[in-house]
C-alpha cells in the first residue's frame, strides 16, 4: 500500500489603502485580473478569468525568457460580493501537462474585507502536495501578489 502524499495549504495576507470595492474589482473583474494574474517573469497569452461569476476559467502563461507555456484551468465555485463589508471567491485549480492533461486539483480562496482605513486580501491555496508543489505555488503567489500590489498602488 502506497502512502498518500501529505497535503498542505499556503496563505497570504495583504493590506491595501484602497476601498473594499476597489480591491474586489481588482480581484474579480476580467480587465483588472489580466493586469496582475501570473507570477513575475510570465506574460498572459490567454486569460479567461471572470471571478465575478461562477463557471469555468483558464489561463495560458508564457515564460518571458524561456518561452515555456503553462496552462491552468478550473471552476469558480462560489462568489460572495462584499455587500456586508466582506466577500470571497473560491476556485478550483489544476495545471495541465504538455499533452494538455489536467493534473491534480487544488482550491484557491480570495477573501476581501475592510481593515483599518483600507481593505485586506487573504489568499488561501488548499489541497497542495506538501513539499515542492507547495513551495512552487508559494513562489508563484508571491510574484503574482507583487503585481497586484503595484496595480493597487497606481
Amino acid at each position: 500500500m502506497t502512502d498518500a502524499p501529505a497535503v498542505t495549504e499556503i496563505e497570504f495576507i495583504r493590506d491595501y489603502k484602497v476601498s473594499v470595492d476597489r480591491l474586489w474589482n481588482a480581484v474579480t473583474a476580467p480587465d483588472q485580473v489580466v493586469q496582475w494574474f501570473g507570477t513575475e517573469g510570465v506574460r498572459l497569452e490567454e486569460c479567461h478569468m471572470d471571478l465575478s461569476r461562477t463557471g469555468p476559467w483558464g489561463c495560458v502563461m508564457v515564460g518571458k525568457d524561456s518561452g515555456n507555456r503553462f496552462k491552468v484551468t478550473g471552476q469558480v465555485t462560489h462568489v460572495r460580493p462584499p455587500d456586508s463589508g466582506e466577500g470571497s471567491v473560491g476556485l478550483t485549480w489544476g495545471w495541465h501537462d504538455p499533452e494538455d492533461r489536467r493534473g491534480s486539483e487544488s482550491h484557491v480562496i480570495f477573501e476581501i474585507s475592510g481593515h483599518g482605513d483600507g481593505a485586506r486580501l487573504r489568499v488561501v491555496h488548499r489541497n497542495l502536495e506538501a513539499g515542492e508543489e507547495a513551495q512552487s505555488h508559494s513562489r508563484g503567489w508571491i510574484g503574482t501578489l507583487i503585481k497586484l500590489d503595484a496595480l493597487l498602488a497606481s
